[in-house]
Formats: C-alpha cells, sequence, structure tokens
C-alpha cells in the first residue's frame, strides 16, 4: 500500500513499466484515465498500481493489447468473476501458440546445423563458380519402388 496517490514517475518506477508506455495504455483504453490534481498532474492509487501491474504481466505473457484491453475492461465493469475463464482460455491459445513457435524453432535449428555442415564441408570442393551452398542435399532421394 502506498501513502497516498503516487505520479507517473512514482509509477513508473514502482511498477517498472516506463512512464510513456503508461500514458500510452491510457490512450488505448487499457488502462483508465488517473484521477489529476488541480494542476492537471495524473495521480495513481494502489488500484491504479495493481491494475498497471496486472497490464504489464499479461503483455509479458504475450496477450494483445485488444485482450489485454478486452480483460481490464472486464474488471473495470465490476466482473471479476468473469475474468480467470476469460484469462485462462487466452493464456491456452497462447501455450498452443508458443507450442508452435517452439517446434518450428527446433525445425529451423536442425537446419541451420544441416546447413552448417555442409558449409563447413564443401569449403574447397565446389570451384564450379555457381553458389549452391543453400541447396538441400541432405533430404534423401527416392529410392525404385
Amino acid at each position: 500500500m502506498t501513502a497516498g496517490p503516487l505520479t507517473i514517475g512514482q509509477l513508473a518506477k514502482a511498477t517498472g513499466v516506463p512512464a510513456r508506455t503508461i500514458r500510452y495504455y491510457e490512450r488505448v483504453g487499457v488502462l483508465p484515465a488517473p484521477g489529476r490534481t488541480p494542476a492537471g498532474y495524473r495521480q495513481y492509487t494502489d488500484r491504479g498500481m495493481h491494475r498497471l501491474r496486472f497490464v504489464r504481466r499479461a503483455r509479458a505473457l504475450g496477450l494483445s493489447l485488444a485482450d489485454v484491453k478486452l480483460l481490464t475492461a472486464t474488471l473495470e465493469n465490476g466482473a471479476r468473476g468473469a475474468v480467470r475463464p476469460r484469462l485462462q482460455a487466452l493464456v491456452r491459445v497462447q501455450l498452443s501458440a508458443v507450442r508452435r513457435q517452439s517446434a518450428d524453432l527446433r525445425l529451423l535449428e536442425r537446419d541451420l546445423r544441416r546447413t552448417l555442415r555442409r558449409l563447413d564441408a564443401r569449403r574447397h570442393r565446389d570451384r564450379s563458380g555457381a553458389c549452391r551452398c543453400l541447396e538441400e542435399r541432405d533430404t534423401p532421394t527416392p529410392g525404385p519402388s
């Protein structure tokens, strides 16, 4: 708990989110507009700090701004019970996407290793002048049927 309202600089320091990002989140509707002093300075409460931490964590998990906006709007409307099932569904989708990307990266790594082996093995062999260094030679050729 804070002793009182926070400025945007204090909120940025407390959450690790840059002030310009906080302003952007407010502008696009991911965060509600904070209260203001008579001089127009933003004032953030503990609730605002918790909401920003929620947004930061959701973004760190790879959730889109549109998804985060939907979740925070649900929180703002007081439907906290609806957030957990939506968040679970979004995290499941994100996990599936990450697993697909991981599989794709493993395939890419395998292809890069094979290409590097071919490049190392052919360093002095091909003197034809043509650059065939990225041709796929490791793929098995179909045998007689």
